[in-house]
């Protein structure tokens, strides 16, 4: 069985090592569609053939169940994240807290776009809870999903950005300079669903269940996801 999973960009590496644990003892061939979770929603609103999503964050899951697009009851949250601040690790930047960011000291930053990817939206709420929106938004560089953010930052087109901390391990090139904290910003939580039009839902539930089990939990903590 073929099955489809769209899922947030930022699990890329983490659902790569499960997808080899998960078809080696079961009868599917999974394919990732890879994005920002807004445009993957948006994808499944415009009828895409999908089985499984898997989103960065609960509203572009609750769009979807409020369009009558998701088998509510195989939803579930499979893990979290954390914010973290980055640069390259050849800038001269050195914050040690979000807080220290001068808008008159960097000429961009990088963040994903909050209308449509979820860690944009994490990083809006941060900017905003400090008092720094208003004086970075004319600095903002507007990205289609975190991994280009982090682009950004490796190649030293951009002098600070917000990921996701297990978008920063897959990284050599960039340092974390401060995480944001907890209550700065909506919980970060990443729930997955069976999509109602699979022909394919007893397969794609299995995939679900099998995302919540303490074998791709493990692997999931080992990319730097955190419950």
């Amino acid at each position: 069985v073929k099955l489809m999973v769209s899922a947030a960009i930022s699990l890329t590496d983490a659902l790569e090592e499960i997808k080899v644990v998960y078809e080696k003892d079961n009868n599917v061939d999974i394919t990732f569609n890879l994005g920002g979770s807004g445009s993957l929603a948006q994808q499944i609103q415009q009828g895409s053939p999908v089985d499984v999503f898997m989103s960065a964050n609960q509203d572009w899951m609750d769009t979807l169940e409020e369009a009558d697009l998701i088998i509510t009851d195989t939803r579930a949250d499979i893990t979290g994240n954390k914010l973290v601040l980055i640069t390259n690790n050849d800038s001269s930047v050195d914050y040690e807290s979000i807080n220290d960011i001068l808008a008159e000291e960097i000429d961009q930053i990088a963040i994903g776009n909050p209308e449509s990817v979820p860690a944009g939206m994490y990083s809006e709420q941060v900017l905003k809870n400090l008092n720094l929106w208003d004086s970075l938004k004319d600095k903002l560089v507007l990205a289609k999903d975190v991994r280009q953010v982090l682009t950004y930052i490796e190649t030293g087109n951009v002098d600070i950005g917000f990921i996701y901390e297990s978008d920063a391990i897959t990284s050599n090139k960039i340092k974390v300079l401060a995480t944001a904290e907890d209550d700065s910003h909506d919980s970060i939580i990443y729930p997955a669903t069976v999509i109602k039009d699979t022909k394919h839902e007893e397969e794609a539930s299995d995939f679900v269940l099998f995302m919540a089990s303490e074998e791709a939990q493990e692997i999931l903590i080992k990319h730097g996801f955190r419950k």
